[in-house]
């Protein structure tokens, strides 16, 4: 198999999966129990904490472990949502977030928030002066993606943070700022003190860590009210017994992920020019979608304007290639994606619309294998067209 959709999720690390393990077999006690062997399990939670605060660059009290970016996501803008309704109802976003962050806006929406979906450039970014001006008085939160999940467009989240805070001043700490960095997390810098974030939301499974699992950074002193009620863990932040396993599996997975993030992106990065390349070369009415510059390492775009999507990625499943048609949340949806049409792209391209996306455990052989096969399919497809016409 050819695996070539890691956008969607990353294969489990085989030194993951021996912490995972280790834990589900060693670390069965409640961490919030007065015994020996919960001290081990809470030990355990801490020391996972403190890898992604010292990643992040912020306190430890400052991380919050979830369920996955789903829930890092609703839980960052609903949170802060409902604690903040008395004195502000208006949220910032843009139009080519992930649906963890449109629908949850949506949500909030019909309950009587006011949301502003900021329109994106051709290539699904929105520009610092655009979300500066869409701020109002009762502006409390901004949400923008670090780099979008189908076209691996950068987001200029640095210069969008040191805005918002130049306008803050020393006297106000709204509006709140959150970005979903769910697909930013292997490839760009997570420093939130750099980048000027008061929330970010990451998932483990994006890094080569387990599913079911993710991480919410939460700056201290933002006004939160917690999705999840019970006995109070994570700081009365998001309450459950805490899954040990998989926050000690997740924590080692960015450690190496961190460890090895220049040598990934240079090797993705190549691997990307030689598609790129192939494609310029061998199919020259392909079009390129996304940033040229300003983009993950890993992710390509790509539209064939004859071709259409579930076609191609139908013929090289059957050659053991997997890509996708954009998010693997709304994969099978026969609608155009929302990010595409957000880009004004015409709903009939959209739809012969692929995304390859790139990981640690590719190699040359796989992509030069990958490209002498979707060439012959390509081949196929449209000589098949031909003679059904004629016919």
């Amino acid at each position: 198999m050819i695996y070539l959709d890691n956008a969607a999720s990353t294969q489990i690390r085989q030194e993951v999966l021996e912490i995972i393990n280790n834990e589900l077999i060693n670390s069965f006690a409640n961490p919030s129990s007065p015994y020996s062997p919960a001290r081990n399990s809470r030990l355990a939670v801490d020391q996972s904490r403190k890898i992604f605060a010292d990643t992040l660059n912020c306190k430890e009290s400052e991380i919050i472990f979830t369920s996955g970016g789903t829930e890092s996501d609703n839980t960052a803008i609903k949170g802060p949502a409902h604690a903040l309704k008395n004195l502000g109802n208006h949220i910032i976003t843009t139009s080519t977030e992930h649906h963890a962050v449109l629908h949850t806006c949506n949500n909030l929406e019909k309950q009587g928030y006011d949301i502003t979906y900021l329109t994106t450039d051709e290539f699904g970014m929105v520009s610092k002066d655009d979300v500066i001006s869409a701020i109002k008085p009762n502006t409390i939160l901004i949400s923008v993606i670090y780099a979008n999940n189908e076209l691996g467009s950068i987001n200029p989240i640095k210069e969008i943070g040191e805005a918002i805070k130049k306008l803050k001043g020393n006297n106000s700490q709204f509006p709140i700022f959150h970005t979903d960095a769910v697909q930013a997390a292997p490839f760009l810098d997570l420093d939130v003190n750099k980048l000027g974030v008061d929330l970010m939301s990451l998932s483990a499974h994006k890094f080569n860590g387990p599913k079911g699992i993710g991480v919410l950074f939460m700056k201290n002193g933002t006004p939160f009210e917690p999705l999840i009620t019970g006995g109070g863990q994570e700081r009365q932040k998001r309450s459950g017994t805490e899954n040990i396993a998989f926050i000690s599996g997740s924590a080692e997975a960015i450690k190496l992920s961190e460890n090895e993030k220049t040598v990934n992106y240079d090797k993705c990065l190549f691997l990307k020019n030689k598609i790129i390349n192939h494609l310029k070369e061998q199919q020259p009415n392909v079009l390129i979608n996304g940033h040229p510059k300003l983009n993950l390492p890993n992710m390509i775009n790509l539209t064939f304007p004859d071709i259409r999507s579930d076609d191609l990625i139908s013929a090289l499943d059957l050659e053991d290639i997997c890509i996708s048609n954009g998010s693997a949340c709304t994969s099978n949806s026969l609608e155009p994606s929302h990010v595409l049409k957000a880009i004004g792209m015409d709903a009939d391209l959209a739809l012969n619309t692929v995304r390859i996306s790139l990981g640690r455990n590719n190699t040359e052989d796989e992509i030069t294998q990958f490209l002498n096969i979707l060439d012959k399919i390509i081949k196929r497809i449209k000589d098949n067209k031909k003679e059904f016409i004629r016919k």
